[in-house]
Formats: structure tokens, sequence, C-alpha cells
């Protein structure tokens, strides 16, 4: 009798292990959830430190934590504000439930956690204690997308997907830590629940020297181009800015259309500068091409009327690998040469 291996038992197969010439094991933290290794400025904690800045101001701030304060840099601010942080232990729905009393006596709660246990394991008790009832929480969640190369356990390739369908949430992608310090306040402004995916730790500074400002709810063009729109949000809008200069070396010019609110989404300022005639419109983010960014735009177009060649760069339909995020990043076709590639091909 013949067994065939299938593709599911051969992903437990043994890998082997990269070793330096003096037999040292080589090793690259699967945590980079940062992005810091792109040799980029880099900011601490953008999100603990502009909730501390708000928390002077405003009494009505809170912070909930499950059990992960440190890896969402909730931890700063409760240093700075003990008696206004609550750590709710390894239970999501508990603390979506707190951050929803919270919220019904008067306070803004932000609740933080793993982008994987808020959308998958907290999804009811956000819909039914949250956003049916449109109260002021701020659910922000690190490790969105491919940021961490732990597996499919921690890594929320589905986000997204998940929340756009939920009534009432708003849903924020920041590129970078003037983006994260900008939408703190911004959110918090916002009178319902809004999910805010996070990065955490040494987060690189990019939009500042565009002189970037965020507003919920707003796309930005960050750079102008006669030959490709990139369509972008989250870290990928510096992978695009990235590939926008590589790709002019070569002649080809490459405009920037930022959107770090994918709901409500811009769709005015999205339809105006695809329409703009003869270029490649490249939707590009850290989200499974089912669901996010690529397939709202794509739905926006084809129901106005706008027909352009249109290109998606975003993570496939599958439980990805685990591994270190720079070769992940290179597989998946998120690194800045695969972006270029991409786009070459489609030209």
């Amino acid at each position: 009798m013949t067994t065939t291996l299938t593709r599911r038992q051969s992903k437990y197969t043994a890998r082997s292990v990269p070793v330096t010439a003096d037999g040292q094991r080589l090793t690259t933290s699967a945590m980079i959830a940062s992005l810091d290794a792109e040799g980029r400025d880099t900011v601490e904690a953008p999100f603990g430190n502009s909730l501390i800045e708000l928390a002077k101001e405003r009494a009505d701030i809170v912070g909930l934590s499950a059990d992960l304060a440190k890896y969402t840099d909730l931890h700063v601010f409760a240093k700075a504000f003990p008696d206004r942080f609550y750590q709710m232990g390894m239970a999501e729905q508990v603390m979506i439930s707190a951050a929803a009393g919270l919220a019904r006596e008067g306070f803004t709660a932000f609740a933080t956690t793993y982008a994987v246990f808020a959308s998958r394991r907290a999804y009811d008790f956000i819909c039914m204690a949250i956003a049916e009832e449109n109260l002021p929480v701020k659910i922000v969640c690190a490790l969105p997308g491919l940021t961490t190369g732990y597996g499919p356990s921690h890594q929320a390739t589905e986000d997204l997907a998940i929340f756009r369908g939920m009534p009432n949430l708003a849903i924020v992608d920041p590129c970078d830590a003037t983006e994260i310090a900008q939408a703190v306040p911004a959110i918090a402004d916002h009178p319902g629940p809004v999910y805010m995916r996070l990065l955490r730790g040494k987060v690189p500074d990019v939009l500042g020297a565009y002189g970037y400002r965020f507003e919920l709810g707003k796309a930005k063009l960050i750079r102008d181009g006669g030959d490709v729109l990139f369509i972008s949000t989250g870290f990928m809008t510096m992978r695009a800015l990235d590939a926008a200069k590589a790709l002019e070396r070569d002649g080809i010019g490459c405009a920037v259309l930022h959107v770090p609110t994918i709901k409500p989404l811009d769709v005015e300022t999205i339809a105006r500068e695809a329409a703009k005639g003869g270029r490649l419109v490249v939707t590009a983010e850290n989200h499974s091409i089912v669901g996010g960014l690529g397939e709202a735009v794509a739905g926006h177009l084809m129901r106005t009327g706008i027909h352009v060649p249109f290109q998606q760069i975003a993570l496939p339909d599958e439980f990805l690998d685990a591994g270190a995020l720079p070769t992940l990043h290179d597989q998946y076709g998120l690194s800045v040469d695969s972006v270029v590639s991409n786009v070459k091909s489609r030209l």
C-alpha cells in the first residue's frame, strides 16, 4: 500500500536551521512587530505615550489590557496612570464587556490586546456590547496581518474582513509612529467605537517628513505620479513609498494615496484619483486578499463605473508560515522588491 504525503503533513516536517561559520545557530526574532529592522528613524511606543498626553487633558481616558500591556505599549500608560489602568487577565471577552461598562459610565475606554484575539475570540462581545450600542470604546490591537512570525495563531491576516461588516465600527490602519500619535486623540474624539491596528515598540517615523496630518475617514495623497497609483494602508504605505522611489529610477512615475481609514472609506478621494486616466491602480495592504482594502476599492470603482487596470498586493487566502519577518515578507509579496517586481510585471 502506497501512502501519499499530504501538504498538511509536510508542513510539520523538520526544517534545517541556518548556522554561522563557527557553527553557532543563526536566529532572528520572529516577533519584529515594530518593523524597526528597516533602518529608519523610530519612535518608542507612540501609542502609549500619545495616550498619556491625552489622559493628562482628559479625565475620562482609561486603559484596559488582556494581559498584554507590555506588548501593546499600554504599559507606559499603566505606569503613568495606575489608577486608570485595568489589567483584565487573559480574557478578551471580559475585557470588552468591562470596557463597555466603563463607556456606559462616561469613560472613553482604550481596550488593547492582539488583533487575532479581538477579531476571532471577542467578536460577538464587541458586536453586542459595544457596536450595537455605539459606545465610545477604542479597540487597539497589536500584531495585525503579517507583523509577527509566530504563525497562524498570532497572524491576524483576516481582521479587516471580519470587522468591515460590523455596523457602527470605524476601522483604522495607521502607517507609522507619526500617524499613530495623531490618531489616538482623533479616535478618542470619535463618538462611536473604533478598531485600530497597532505597530508597537520602536515604530518607524515616515510620514512626518511629508507634513502629514491624520484625519479620521480621509485618504491623503502623499506623492503624485503619472504611471501608477498606489492605494495603500498600514505599513504598506511605507513599502509603496519606497517602491515608488525605486520605480522612479526606471522612469516610472508613481503616486501614493494613503488610506488609513478602512471604514468609513474615503470613496470620493479614491474615485477622483483612480479616475485620472492612464494609470495602473495598485492596492497594497498587510491583509488577506479577501475582504480588505483591495476588495473595498475594487467594489466601489466597479459600482461607480470607473474601469482601470487594477492589481491587488495582499496576503494570500491561506494560513501563513512561521519564520523571520523579512523572509516572510519576501515570500508573501510585501517586501519592497516584491512590490517593485509586481508592478513592473503589469506595465
